[in-house]
C-alpha cells in the first residue's frame, strides 16, 4: 500500500499545498503590500514541490502505468474495500460526524466506479487511460482525505465531552467543512476519469 500511495501523496498533497498557499495570499491581499504578511513567501516556496522529484503528471503516470498495471488494480481494490469497511463500522450519535461518513462513503463509491472504468479503458486504449492520470491521482487524494477525516471526526466525537473539548470540536468541524466544500470535487473528477481521455489522446500534438 505504501508504494501505491507514494505518487498520490507526492502529487496530490503538493497540488493542495499550492492551492492553500495561494488562498493565503488572497486572504491577506487586502492588507496592503502583500509582502508585509509573509504569505507570498509560502507561494514561492511551495511552487517547486509539484515539480521536483517528478511532476504531478509523472506521478499520475506512475500511479496508473505502474501501480495499477503491475497488479491489475489489486492494491487499489484492497484499499477501497478497507476504506468502505472502516467507514461503515464507525457509528456516532453526532449528526455532523454521520454526515461526513456518508459523504466519504459516496466518494469511495465514486472512486471504485472510476477505477473499474479506467481499468477497462487501459485494457483497450492505454493512451486514453493515461490521459486522465492526473485527474485519477487527484480523485484518489480527495477520497483518501475524506476517509481519514471521517475517521478523525469519529474519534473526536468520542472525546469531545472531555477536557480538550474545543480541540476535538474543531476536528469535527474541519471534517464537516471538507465533506461539504472539498470532497464534492471527487464526483467531478470521477466523471472525468470515467469519460476517458479521448479528447486529449485524439488531438493532434501540434495543436497542444
Amino acid at each position: 500500500r505504501g508504494e501505491l500511495l507514494t505518487p498520490v501523496v507526492k502529487g496530490w498533497c503538493t497540488e493542495i499545498g499550492n492551492e492553500v498557499a495561494a488562498t493565503g495570499v488572497q486572504v491577506h491581499g487586502g492588507m496592503g503590500y502583500i509582502e508585509e504578511t509573509g504569505a507570498a513567501q509560502y507561494v514561492r516556496d511551495v511552487r517547486i514541490t509539484t515539480i521536483y522529484e517528478g511532476t504531478t503528471g509523472i506521478q499520475g503516470n506512475d500511479l496508473i502505468g505502474r501501480k495499477l498495471g503491475r497488479d491489475r488494480g489489486a492494491a487499489i481494490g484492497e484499499l477501497i474495500a478497507a476504506m468502505e469497511r472502516e467507514l461503515r463500522s464507525r457509528e456516532s450519535g453526532d449528526p455532523a460526524v454521520l454526515g461526513v461518513r456518508e459523504a466519504a462513503l459516496g466518494a469511495v463509491a465514486a472512486l471504485k466506479s472510476a477505477t473499474q472504468a479506467l481499468q477497462r479503458t487501459l485494457a483497450s486504449r492505454p493512451e486514453v487511460g493515461l490521459a486522465v492520470s492526473v485527474p485519477y491521482l487527484k480523485l484518489c487524494g480527495y477520497v483518501i482525505g475524506g476517509w481519514l477525516l471521517a475517521k478523525s471526526a469519529a474519534i473526536a466525537a468520542a472525546k469531545v465531552d472531555g477536557p480538550e473539548s474545543a480541540f476535538y470540536a474543531a476536528k469535527i468541524r474541519t471534517a464537516a467543512f471538507y465533506a461539504a466544500q472539498v470532497l464534492p470535487t471527487a464526483a467531478a473528477l470521477a466523471r472525468v476519469v470515467e469519460g476517458g481521455g479521448a479528447s486529449v489522446a485524439e488531438t493532434d500534438a501540434a495543436l497542444i
